[in-house]
């Protein structure tokens, strides 16, 4: 298996319950529909949500940092943190956004499937 060299931004929301998961996820969705995902180097967003309810993971992946670095130098950011937080207004809970300075990350190593290891 090779490895994914891609770049990501990973953000996570702490929410209040499976139906604040569902609203979070289908506005976030329709954030990277319409202010994301025509961007070169945008490859997909991923979500992901905790089977206890309380946490949600949007994945963003870019085909480089250079990708990623062009869309943060040349989006409309006024507009689309405008529509985030109108999204975040109307959600039927609570949410907080646990987002680090810069949630951008590399994959350095994965393991893929294969063969148990013979026992010495």
């Amino acid at each position: 298996m090779s490895a994914d060299t891609g770049f990501y931004s990973i953000i996570e929301h702490a929410v209040d319950g499976p139906d604040v998961q569902r609203a979070l996820v289908d506005a976030f969705a329709e954030i990277q529909e319409r202010w994301v995902r025509f961007y070169p180097g945008y490859v997909s967003a991923r979500f992901h949500v905790s089977t206890d309810g309380t946490r949600v993971y949007n994945i963003v992946h870019w085909a480089g940092e250079a990708d990623y670095r062009n869309f943060v130098a040349n989006s409309d950011t006024d507009g689309r943190m405008a529509a985030i937080q109108s999204a975040m207004a109307g959600l039927p809970g609570k949410v907080e956004a646990r987002v680090s300075a810069n949630p951008t990350y590399t994959v350095v190593r994965e393991i893929g499937p294969g063969p148990r290891p013979s026992e010495s």
